[in-house]
């Protein structure tokens, strides 16, 4: 795995795009674990705020369900080990001193999408790292639902499509994103390198 490119890209300029980060058979696998607990009604509407999160659905539509030993498959043990080295590898080149990791699934109903916004909360600056691995399988560019990501607060945002196995991660504090409302469900793995 290419822990070091990542690294470096989060060196400068502070975000990564790596198609491939997952195999397909990985991404399948992961999907199917994440489509199985969504039919058995395990996952609920996901919140904005820190602490009792307020459901808001014209700020965001997607339901989520929050990763723990008891919904950890093997395929999400093994995206945790990869995810694991990747930590490793960015605190020995940037000493961000990333402590631990939390995860959701997050599944977006079709129309649905989450407005701008940061993903460090004002009054809680662990979240560091903000990492994204897509879940979807033969998407296009019909399909909508890209994540579009501001490089800069004063250009236009760059729109990144939802691909099954690509991983986008970025320095929480920095990036403002959106997803886009998409024509089909679109799924992933989320979730927050943390300090601690």
């Amino acid at each position: 795995m290419p822990t070091n490119k990542v690294a470096a890209a989060l060196a400068d300029p502070g975000w990564c795009v790596l198609p491939d980060f997952l195999s397909a058979t990985e991404t399948a696998a992961l999907r199917n674990e994440c489509l199985a607990a969504h039919a058995n009604g395990a996952f609920h509407a996901a919140g904005v705020g820190k602490g009792v999160a307020e459901v808001r659905s014209e700020i965001r539509g997607d339901q989520v369900l929050w990763i723990d030993e008891s919904v950890a498959g093997p395929a999400i043990q093994a995206v945790q080990e990869k995810l694991e080295d990747l930590r490793r590898a960015v605190n020995q080149s940037l000493y961000l001193g990333l402590f631990d990791v939390e995860l959701h699934f997050a599944a977006y109903p079709p129309g649905t999408g989450y407005r701008r916004h940061l993903d460090r909360f004002q009054s809680d600056d662990r979240r560091a790292l903000t990492v994204i691995i897509y879940l979807n399988e033969n998407w296009t560019a019909a399909d909508g639902g890209q994540l579009r990501f501001w490089p800069d607060e004063h250009c236009d945002p760059i729109e990144i499509a939802p691909t099954g196995g690509t991983l986008v991660t970025f320095l929480s504090d920095r990036f403002w994103h959106e997803v886009a409302p998409a024509q089909r469900q679109r799924l992933s793995l989320t979730g927050w390198f943390r300090r601690r």
